[in-house]
């Protein structure tokens, strides 16, 4: 338990800590050696309160949805041109492309980017100083409808993509970075062999995974990677496989689906798949950062797919007889599909996808229709240019809701259990960007209510319910999965 109750009681004083740092190093001397002191700037910057109270807002408003609010999301990761604060400057002025962020010359002034990186930098090194955060004393977390105990059940992972429950109990988890583990009570039992090439890199890697309906009867586990494709073997794309497990290796291997054209960017390949229960699979791709092209129906980006589970064409999918389409589409116009999933109570599909700067969205979705990404969006570019000035257009869809600022919606699931009656047919959805989990009270096929739970564990990647009704969360910084628990009071 407590290795997961945190508390937010720490923010406001590292805030203070920062500011305290930055007017302790503006009366140090430039003259001191900076291999003995890498708090000290190889710039002459203003360092005073209100130059770092600004760098910080526009850490919060041009940084933060994508690299995290606690700055955390920078740990352990390559940095494309250094560390130092010139480094990182570099990065603020032109950008990362491949990655999806924009340069910000055009937005900044030099000195702001200057004051920005030096704010990154030097939260990042006190970063290292300080100790753990606080916890909070065993207990439960008090919600609206349910009270709730988190139970780690999984630690020691890394980004847990995916999780599928066998038969036998055991849990099957899938890390971004390309392996496959089977965990039995908690307990690593192996690695499962025989996957394919994974290109992991950036936002791609090892993503979903879904037993098939009848997995008792047939065995099939379908998973999304990030994949190369031999028809344009310059880059990668999302890629669906199916096989079945036997001692512990993947054999029968047949592979699905491939997305083209493949790219070289590292972001935005979706992919969450889920099942209808009369013969299809669904999942979702990103659009790769292509923006317009995502309209065009030759290509697989920003498409919700429809195969049949043995990978072939379904023969009323909307496009199947359209020149030139691919055949496999079920809707397009969509950016970055993160959750996917088809109501056990009514049959629909209900997909969340990330939005840029705001506008995050929750969709029905029907075959044919246009979701209109990005000729229609409620969000802003990070860098604050704006991406259309239209929220709506004819033939394009609204979403049911959409979210400003992003939380950036995660894996999503409908909660069908009587363990957590209060919550029956609410969906669950997971948030990357302010670490908690997203309650959704539906009324038909509107939102009536929403309730922020469990906040400040973790980012929440993926949302389950297992075969015997329990709720499981994947979890990272830190890598774990966490089972709720229902607390009677």
């Amino acid at each position: 338990m407590k290795d997961i109750l945190r508390t937010l009681n720490t923010c406001n004083m590292k805030n203070m800590m920062v500011i305290i740092l930055f007017a302790a190093i503006s009366f140090c001397s430039n003259s001191q050696s900076s291999a003995g002191n890498k708090a000290n700037s190889a710039w002459l910057v203003s360092r005073n309160d209100s130059a770092m109270i600004i760098s910080s807002r526009h850490y919060a408003n041009f940084c933060a949805s994508c690299h995290w609010d606690d700055l955390s999301w920078f740990s352990g990761r390559k940095w494309k041109f250094g560390f130092s604060e010139q480094d990182i400057y570099k990065s603020i002025e032109v950008g990362y492309s491949d990655f999806g962020m924009p340069g910000y010359a055009d937005t900044l002034t030099a000195d702001e980017m200057k004051n920005l990186s030096k704010y990154i930098y030097h939260k990042l090194e006190l970063g290292k100083m300080e100790k753990e955060g606080l916890r909070q004393k065993e207990g439960f977390y008090v919600t609206e409808n349910l009270n709730i105990r988190p139970d780690t059940v999984i630690k020691g992972l890394n980004v847990p993509w995916g999780m599928a429950f066998l038969p036998d109990g055991d849990m099957l988890v899938n890390e971004r970075e390309g392996k496959m583990l089977r965990f039995r009570n908690g307990t690593l039992v192996t690695e499962i062999k025989g996957l394919p090439e994974i290109h992991a890199d950036g936002q791609g890697g090892l993503m979903d995974i879904r037993l098939h309906p009848d997995y008792a009867s047939n065995g099939w586990i379908y998973f999304a990677y990030t994949g190369r494709n031999a028809r344009t073997p310059e880059g990668w794309n999302t890629s669906i496989m199916r096989a079945r497990l036997k001692d512990n290796t993947l054999v029968e291997k047949q592979l699905l689906f491939e997305a083209i054209p493949s790219l070289t960017s590292n972001y935005h390949f979706g992919c969450k798949i889920t099942f209808d229960g009369k013969g299809h699979l669904f999942f979702g791709v990103g659009e790769r950062g292509t923006m317009m092209k995502v309209m065009d129906l030759t290509n697989d980006w920003g498409k919700i797919h429809r195969l049949n589970e043995d990978g072939s064409i379904p023969k009323d999918n909307p496009y199947v007889n359209t020149p030139g389409a691919r055949p496999s589409i079920w809707s397009y116009g969509h950016r970055n599909p993160q959750g996917l999933v088809i109501s056990p109570f009514d049959g629909i599909l209900w997909e969340s996808e990330h939005g840029p700067k705001g506008g995050d969205e929750l969709n029905l979705i029907e075959p044919g229709k246009n979701y209109g990404w990005p000729e229609i969006t409620f969000g802003i570019n990070y860098n604050g240019k704006i991406i259309s000035p239209d929220t709506a257009k004819a033939g394009m869809e609204q979403p049911v809701t959409y979210w400003i600022p992003s939380f950036a919606p995660c894996g999503m699931t409908f909660v069908t259990s009587d363990k957590y009656k209060n919550w029956k047919g609410n969906i669950l959805m997971g948030s990357l960007r302010f670490r908690n989990l997203v309650r959704v009270e539906l009324s038909g096929r509107k939102v009536k209510h929403q309730e922020v739970l469990l906040n400040n564990i973790g980012r929440m990647r993926n949302v389950e319910m297992s075969p015997d009704g329990s709720i499981y969360v994947a979890v990272e910084s830190p890598g774990m999965i966490i089972k709720l628990i229902p607390v009677n009071k």
